[in-house]
């Protein structure tokens, strides 16, 4: 079955798309696919799964001992009342 086609009104898109494309070595579909997410993350607001991790590193000097943390947190059930 063929794939849906993308119809573009602005030749300035158009022309962008299949530059892209031709330069990337991909298909237009997949050009503008990655860029419409990447847009849609951009606008949201949400950090990138890179960006997290590049934060996450550049922040986490110490090792955390999640064992020590979920230790804390951890009460003994007093069972069902009989």
């Amino acid at each position: 079955m063929a794939e849906p086609q993308l119809s573009v009104r602005s030749a300035k898109a158009r022309d962008l798309a299949h530059r892209l494309a031709r330069r990337e070595n991909r298909s237009i579909a997949d050009v503008v696919e990655r860029a419409l997410e990447a847009y849609e993350e951009r606008a949201s607001g949400r950090e990138s799964p890179a960006a997290f991790y590049a934060r996450l590193k550049a922040t986490g000097d110490v090792d955390i001992d999640l064992e020590a943390i979920i230790r804390e947190g951890r009460r003994p059930h007093t069972g069902p009342e009989l």
